[in-house]
């Protein structure tokens, strides 16, 4: 007898092609979570919530209100910290890690703050929108800062100075009614200063903007003279070691907030140049080359390039001044270390007594081509360049032919195209006492343009020429060395290890006019640690090491002036909140899949179907 396909097979085969189906699409479905318990209180401890400007005492009262009955109160900034009753002095206001945190934690949350955040676009909105938030704006005024200084980190004596100072106003509205200035368009008059160990050494009158920021350079130079508006006394009083040159804008009609009218500057003062690189034509090789040279080495470079007419003289690369030729003979004579770069028929009047590093430049038996740096063989700068990724890096744009020379150690060589025979890129040798470098590429600048892990085999090949060339020099016997020489309020100063091998801690002296502290890096896997400091100038020391230096915690922030109020109140989410489930999330949809189709099995073999 043949048996036929019944009403309830064919409803235990839909039912599971139809939960295979819903599994297969996955669509979302809400889920209501509650929200109940003790809440979390995120309070706003950065710089910007002090007193006199900033709510901090009616913060740090709400916050303990509404945590009142078994709540949590964390304090959140530039980093995130349990609660205390310490003012604020966090240089940032970063609530992202907070409220990442919070959700992870569960249950109601609750921030009080000025609504001054920095990261608001980096908070997802749907957090954002379940959190209750308590505004405290502050009270609106006007603010003329000084931002920022960018300038040479070492000089010379004989060197020039040149300051580029970032400075501006926030707060315009509150500004014109504390003047009385109604006036659309006016603009106050102020004076930059620069001074050291409050002694001033130049001044400069300049006209604030109404509202943003504006950049204007000092130059300091070496000697007596007139550089326009600039007036005070040569460089030369500037004595040599590290030192700590300030800022600060003065004479500004209705400034309500003085603590970030200066910034400050730390400078190493050498008695003479260690370095003179003469470029011949300047070129980006020369540019990169000089940058990296001074940060890597840690001594003063003073670079001359030749003017437009070859064989007519040479400026100061830093002021683009002439400098006679007598000058740059007296500096060839007194480096440690003389580059000549470029063209060699334009060094040949001049009398180097120390080391020197030849980088030819284009022309005479170079060969252009993509040519492609192998990974060394064992030479003085193995230990140095140990690590670098050589196959990642981009070719060399140009390769000179060197002659043959017996007593000279390759360091690394090159492939045209990655085929045919290797030819040198760099070679060292010594003579009579002397040690002296030869790098036969163009093109090299291209690794520390790229940046990462390029620009890291940049700079460890420039560290790695000097130190062999300067017989260990300054730079080679510094296990860790400072990122950051001046860091903002409330910001931590950031070191980093330099040294091949694993970090170890290192107990730091500090020294300040107040007394002596004594601290600890601690270096993370990457090779980077962090130090919280208050405001000041700190001359490092290490007991069992040669690290030494000065390092400045500055009283300005960020936090100081006026910000746009990004966050506003609102009551949040109080009783609960939605969370989207995907539906192959729910277990029993699984589950109903394959009883249907076991069920329809067992039924089918009972009837004699297949």
């Amino acid at each position: 007898m043949r048996r036929h396909v019944t009403l309830g097979l064919t409803a235990l085969r839909a039912t599971g092609l139809s939960a295979l189906a819903l599994l297969a699409w996955n669509p979302t479905a809400a889920r209501h979570e509650s929200s109940g318990g003790a809440p979390l209180v995120l309070l706003d401890a950065s710089l910007s919530m002090a007193e006199p400007k900033g709510r901090w005492r009616e913060a740090l009262d709400t916050a303990r209100r509404i945590a009142q009955g078994g709540g949590t109160i964390w304090r959140f900034g530039e980093r995130v910290t349990g609660f205390d009753t310490l003012p604020p002095g966090d240089g940032a206001s970063r609530l992202a890690p907070a409220v990442a945190a919070a959700a992870a934690r569960g249950g109601p949350m609750v921030v009080v703050t000025d609504g001054a955040i920095s990261d608001a676009a980096d908070i997802p909105p749907d957090l954002l929108r379940r959190a209750r938030i308590v505004s405290l704006p502050r009270a609106p005024f006007f603010d003329a800062f000084v931002s920022d200084i960018a300038a040479p980190r070492r000089i010379g004596t004989d060197d020039s100075l040149r300051l580029s100072v970032t400075y501006g106003t926030a707060g315009k509205e509150a500004g014109d009614k504390a003047r009385k200035k109604p006036g659309k368009g006016e603009a106050g008059k102020a004076t930059l200063a620069l001074s050291l160990a409050g002694k001033r050494l130049l001044s400069r009158p300049v006209v604030l903007p109404d509202s943003g920021m504006v950049t204007t350079e000092f130059t300091l130079p070496p000697s007596p003279a007139s550089h326009g508006p600039l007036t005070g006394p040569s460089r030369a009083s500037l004595p040599a070691g590290w030192q700590v040159l300030e800022v600060r804008l003065e004479g500004v009609a209705g400034d309500a907030e003085p603590r970030d009218d200066a910034r400050r500057f730390v400078i190493e003062v050498s008695p003479q140049p260690s370095v003179v690189l003469l470029a011949s034509p300047p070129d980006w090789e020369t540019r990169f080359l000089a940058r990296t040279l001074a940060d890597v080495a840690r001594l003063p470079v003073r670079t001359f390039v030749e003017t437009e007419r070859p064989g007519k003289g040479w400026r100061d690369a830093v002021t683009l001044e002439s400098r006679p030729a007598g000058e740059v003979a007296r500096a060839v004579a007194s480096a440690q270390l003389l580059i000549e770069a470029g063209d060699p028929a334009a060094f040949t009047g001049f009398v180097p007594k120390g080391a020197m590093l030849l980088w030819p430049g284009p022309g005479g038996s170079r060969q252009d081509g993509d040519w492609y740096v192998q990974p060394p063989g064992p030479s003085p700068l193995a230990a140095a360049l140990a690590g670098v990724a050589w196959d990642s890096l981009p070719p060399a744009a140009s390769l000179a032919e060197l002659p043959p020379d017996s007593s000279a150690v390759v360091v690394l060589a090159a492939r045209l195209a990655r085929r045919g025979p290797p030819r040198p890129v760099l070679v060292l040798s010594e003579r009579d006492g002397r040690r002296r470098a030869v790098i036969a590429a163009g093109g090299l600048y291209r690794w520390a343009f790229r940046g990462g892990a390029s620009g890291e085999a940049y700079r460890a090949l420039v560290a790695g020429v000097s130190d062999w060339l300067l017989e260990q020099g300054a730079g080679s016997r510094e296990r860790f060395l400072p990122v950051t020489y001046e860091t903002p309020n409330g910001t931590p100063l950031v070191w980093r290890w330099e040294t091949p091998g694993t970090a170890r801690d290192i107990v730091l002296s500090l020294a300040t006019d107040k007394g002596q502290r004594v601290d600890t890096l601690r270096f993370d896997a990457g090779g980077r640690a962090e130090l919280h400091l208050p405001p000041g100038a700190y001359r490092y020391s290490v007991r069992d090491g040669p690290e030494h230096g000065l390092v400045v915690v500055d009283d300005y922030s960020d936090e100081w002036r006026p910000a746009a109020r990004v966050l506003t109140s609102q009551p949040g989410a109080a009783d609960g909140r939605s969370v989207p489930v995907a539906l192959r999330d729910r277990w029993w949809l699984f589950v109903l899949a394959t009883l249907a189709f076991a069920t329809e099995w067992a039924w089918r073999r009972r009837q004699g179907l297949p």
